[in-house]
């Protein structure tokens, strides 16, 4: 007879959410999101939490096998697509950029090229409530490809968030 946890199966999108650097974090899995948090909205597919580490032999000249294997490198990546395709995503997908609200007329134009990418935190949350996750600093770095196709496939800014080590912290926060 199987011996696992029914409740521990997890299913769903869940909700994005994105915050500047240093934001309060959630401690727990029912407080709401401090107010600096913003929810992405909707998105295609929901989000792929990517975590990928790289390893290499040490090999020696006496051993035809390697007497030790070490970590050289870990990344995490947080991927998605937006469906909601406004001026604040677009700030979002060219990590920067200007927006400005004119009779109405809401427009972005992108940061120069010259200009550093702003790194940002971002949360995600189940849309049961029992799980959290928290990346403490990430990079936009994918490459932005709208399509537009003909109905019902809609115009998505699909993104790729790349997250490194904040100052004396973990990269991520699993709850």
């Amino acid at each position: 007879m199987p011996n696992g946890d029914p409740l521990a199966v997890r299913v769903g999108p869940g909700w994005l959410y994105i915050a500047p650097i240093g934001s309060t974090e959630p401690d727990d899995l029912t407080a709401p999101w401090a107010g600096a948090w913003t929810p992405l909205g909707y998105t295609d597919e929901g989000s792929n939490f990517v975590f990928e580490s790289s390893f290499e032999d040490v090999v020696v000249a006496e051993e035809l096998d390697p007497v030790a294997i070490v970590q050289t490198s870990r990344t995490a990546t947080v991927n998605f697509a937006l469906a909601e395709v406004t001026a604040a995503n677009m700030q979002r997908a060219f990590n920067g950029g200007e927006i400005t609200t004119a009779t109405g007329v809401v427009t972005f134009e992108p940061p120069d090229a010259s200009e550093a990418a702003t790194p940002v935190m971002l949360g995600w949350e189940s849309a049961d409530g029992l799980e959290r996750w928290v990346f403490r600093r990430a990079i936009q770095v994918g490459t932005v490809d709208i399509a537009r196709k003909r109905a019902p496939d809609k115009a998505t800014l699909p993104m790729s968030f790349r997250c490194t080590k904040p100052a004396g912290a973990a990269t991520f926060k699993f709850m």
